[in-house]
């Protein structure tokens, strides 16, 4: 099976040991991986804010980028869930335009091959124990657009289970935001930072060495805020954990 990697700009800018991870993971279960080198942003940051027009050539350069491959997996709930979400809204509304339906057409190429990665372990490879060791304690936050947009329910918890020396913690108020939002802690930092606090409050709660999600958009946002509180709570993106073996041990 040959699938590509989509990094995202977050990973690649501030966290490509998540895109490697993931590459080290599905090799190890059989997967060859290919990253086109003509990805770039989903465009995320433009829709959300109002931009949808600029966001069109994004939708096509993805669909083009990506076109060739089965299956497009990503380390970022978000970014699958903008494609998955609203690249059929913006082929829509382009179409209803009047502009043809190019963009349509393109979103409907990109939203079925295109899986989180924890929806591509567990639901195409159908796996759910990766051969991983992480001898923590570990929290999960279950981010809002892999909880709500993709459904990604227990997913993670199911991978995370299954980790060996991995002790799961239960995160009290788990479902509730953490604040980053994208643009959202950008127009909004004090009601940002407030959550992000009361998250970092819960986590700490739980006593465990690290934090995990299947964002790190929110991780960052959320590490930030562990770190500015003085906390020794490690934020570790999921498939760096997953990815982690006796012989190769996270560092």
């Amino acid at each position: 099976m040959r699938v590509a990697l989509f990094v995202t700009c977050v990973n690649d800018t501030l966290y490509p040991r998540t895109g490697r991870a993931v590459v080290s993971l599905l090799e190890r279960l059989g997967v060859e991986v290919a990253f086109p080198q003509a990805q770039s942003c989903c465009g995320q940051p433009h829709f959300n804010t109002g931009y949808r027009h600029e966001t069109e050539p994004l939708v096509r350069r993805f669909d083009a980028a990506f076109r060739e491959y089965e299956y497009v997996v990503t380390p970022s709930g978000s970014c699958a869930a903008m494609v998955r979400d609203n690249y059929p809204r913006i082929g829509a509304k382009a179409a209803a335009e009047g502009r043809g339906r190019a963009l349509a057409e393109a979103a409907a190429r990109s939203v079925p091959k295109t899986y989180e990665l924890t929806e591509f372990l567990v639901d195409v490879l159908g796996v759910t124990d990766v051969g991983a060791y992480f001898p923590h304690t570990v929290t999960y936050h279950p981010t809002c657009h892999g909880l709500r947009v993709l459904g990604l329910r227990d997913r993670p918890r199911r991978l995370l289970e299954h980790v060996k020396g991995l002790e799961l913690r239960e995160l009290p108020g788990a479902e509730e935001c953490c604040g980053f939002g994208g643009t959202f802690a950008v127009k909004n930092a004090a009601v940002s930072a407030a959550m992000g606090a009361d998250k970092a409050g819960h986590i700490e709660g739980t006593g465990a060495e690290a934090v995990c999600t299947v964002d790190n958009s929110c991780l960052m946002h959320i590490g930030g805020t562990l770190a500015r509180r003085g906390s020794g709570i490690r934020p570790v993106h999921l498939a760096e954990i997953l990815a982690a073996t006796e012989e190769e041990p996270y560092a």
